[in-house]
C-alpha cells in the first residue's frame, strides 16, 4: 500500500506507475481516492471544530450556574447535545470513509524502482548475469521422475489415492537427498548471520491481507473452513506477520531472519499442476529469508540476498542465471524483483528456482509495522527471498549432477548432510 500523500500530492506520479503495470482499469481509482480523502478530511476537521466547541461551551457551564444564571446554562447544554449528535453522525461517516479509502487503496500497485524494465508479463523478464558454465552432457538426462524412480524414490500414485493430484511421497535416498538440503539450506543461511526461525505454519486473514494482495490470496491460499486461518504458501508471511503492530527500535535494525516451513498452494491458473513430476505441486518446502530494514538500506540488502541464493546453488554445482522482473510481472507489493533460476541440462533451458523482491514500506504500512527514530516513528522495508524451494530446487540437483552410470555425485557442500556419502547409487 503506498503512502496516501502520493494520491494528495503525486497523483500523475501514481497513474504513471499503473500505467506501466499494465493495469489501466485502476486509473480511475486514483480520483475516486482523491475525492473520497477529501471528504473524510472534512469531515474529520468539522469534527475536530466541533469538539473545540463543546469543550468552550462546556467550560461555560460552571460559570453560568454559579452566577445563577441557569436557563443560559440549560441552553448551552441543549446546545452541547446537538453538538454532541453532529459529532456522532460526522464519526460514523470517517469511520466509513476511512474504511473506503483504505479498501481502494490497497488496490493501487506500490511504486517500482527506476530500474525496474517497462514489460507486459514474464515473457519480457529480462536476462542480468549468469553464473557457472550451462553444461550439457554427451548422455542423455532423464526426467526427473525417472531419476526418482531408479531410486525408488517417488510414489505419486499412493499419494494421489491419499491426498489427491498434486502430492506425492518422496522415499529413501531421494527423500534423505530433499532433507539434506534443507538443512544445508539452514545452516549456510545461519553462516551469513541470519537468525533460524521455525513460524506458524497458519495465519489469520488480517496477516494475510498486509503481506500481499488480493489476487495471489486467491490464487494461491488454502483456507481452514470454519476459521479465519489459512495454510501459508511461504514462510515470508508469517515471518513478517510476526512484527504486526510492533514498533522497532532502530538500533535494532537490520531484522535478519531464515524460516523453514512446509508450503501449501492452489496453483490456479494456466500453468496447472505437473502429472508424472515434482515441478509444479500442491506442497512443498521451504527455506527463506526475510529482512526488515531501514527504507534507505533495502536496495544494498536486495543486492545482498539474490546472490546469497546464487552462492548457495553454485556450491551445489548447479549453473544459475539471474532474471529481473519486469514491471508487468511484478506482485502490486513489489518495488522490485528478480528470479534466479536454475539450468536443466535435460530441457537445455533454465527454470525458475527462486525469487528475489523488495517491497519497500509496502507490507509494514498494511501491518503497522515501524522503528522508533528521533525524529518520530517510521515505516520499515521488508525484503524477502528463496534461499531453496524444493522439490523444484531438488529437480536442478538431480539433473545436473547426475552421471552416465545412473549415479547422482554429492558436492562436498552436501556430503555432511548425507552421512558422508560422495554418490548414491540406484537400486534399479
Amino acid at each position: 500500500m503506498i503512502d496516501i500523500k502520493l494520491i494528495r500530492e503525486e497523483r500523475e506520479l501514481v497513474r504513471e506507475n499503473i500505467k506501466k503495470k499494465f493495469q489501466d482499469e485502476k486509473l480511475p481509482l486514483v480520483d475516486e481516492i482523491y475525492e473520497l480523502d477529501v471528504k473524510f478530511r472534512n469531515a474529520k476537521s468539522e469534527a475536530d471544530n466541533l469538539r473545540n466547541e463543546k469543550n468552550k461551551l462546556s467550560d461555560q457551564i460552571g460559570s453560568l450556574m454559579r452566577e445563577g444564571k441557569k436557563e443560559e446554562a440549560l441552553e448551552i447544554k441543549e446546545r452541547i447535545a446537538s453538538i454532541s449528535n453532529q459529532i456522532a453522525d460526522l464519526e460514523i461517516q470517517e469511520e466509513n470513509l476511512e474504511k473506503i479509502v483504505k479498501e481502494k487503496m490497497m488496490l493501487i500497485p506500490q511504486i517500482i524502482d527506476d530500474s525496474v524494465p517497462i514489460g507486459k508479463d514474464d515473457s519480457e523478464n529480462v536476462e542480468l548475469e549468469r553464473f557457472g558454465e550451462p553444461f550439457v552432457p554427451d548422455y542423455e538426462i532423464p526426467y526427473h521422475a525417472d531419476i526418482c524412480e531408479k531410486f525408488n524414490g517417488l510414489d505419486k500414485e499412493a499419494a494421489g489415492r491419499t491426498s489427491g493430484n498434486g502430492f506425492y511421497y518422496l522415499i529413501g535416498d531421494i527423500a534423505r537427498l530433499h532433507s539434506a538440503m534443507l538443512a544445508y539450506a539452514r545452516d549456510f543461511m545461519i553462516d551469513k548471520g541470519f537468525t533460524y526461525c521455525v513460524p506458524p505454519f497458519m495465519i489469520r486473514s488480517d496477516v494475510v491481507n498486509g503481506v500481499m494482495s488480493f489476487a495471489e490470496m486467491d490464487a494461491m491460499m488454502y483456507k481452514i473452513e470454519g476459521e479465519d486461518l489459512f495454510l501459508i504458501g511461504t514462510s515470508e508471511h508469517s515471518m513478517i506477520g510476526r512484527f504486526k503492530g510492533e514498533i522497532i527500535k532502530e538500533s535494532e535494525l537490520p531484522i535478519t531472519l531464515t524460516s523453514y516451513s512446509p508450503c501449501f498452494r492452489k496453483e490456479v491458473g494456466a500453468h496447472g499442476l505437473e502429472e508424472r513430476g515434482l515441478y509444479r505441486v500442491h506442497q512443498f518446502e521451504k527455506e527463506e529469508m526475510v529482512v526488515l530494514c531501514k527504507p534507505e538500506d533495502a536496495m544494498d540488502w536486495y543486492n545482498k540476498m539474490w546472490q546469497y541464493t546464487v552462492e548457495f546453488f553454485r556450491s551445489l554445482d548447479i549453473p544459475v542465471r539471474t532474471l529481473e522482473c519486469c514491471s508487468g510481472d511484478l506482485a502490486d507489493l513489489k518495488v522490485k524483483s528478480c528470479d534466479v533460476e536454475a539450468w536443466s541440462p535435460r530441457q537445455q533451458k533454465y527454470f525458475e528456482v527462486g525469487s528475489c523482491s523488495t517491497l519497500g514500506e509496502a507490507q509494514a504500512r498494511r501491518l503497522g509495522i515501524r522503528m522508533k527514530t528521533d525524529k518520530g516513528n517510521k515505516y520499515v522495508a521488508t525484503l524477502n527471498n528463496t534461499v531453496l524451494a524444493t522439490p523444484r530446487g531438488l529437480i536442478a540437483f538431480l539433473e545436473n549432477n547426475y552421471q552416465s552410470n545412473g549415479s547422482v555425485k554429492i558436492p562436498k557442500a552436501l556430503q555432511p548432510y548425507m552421512g558422508g556419502k560422495e554418490v548414491i547409487i540406484p537400486s534399479k
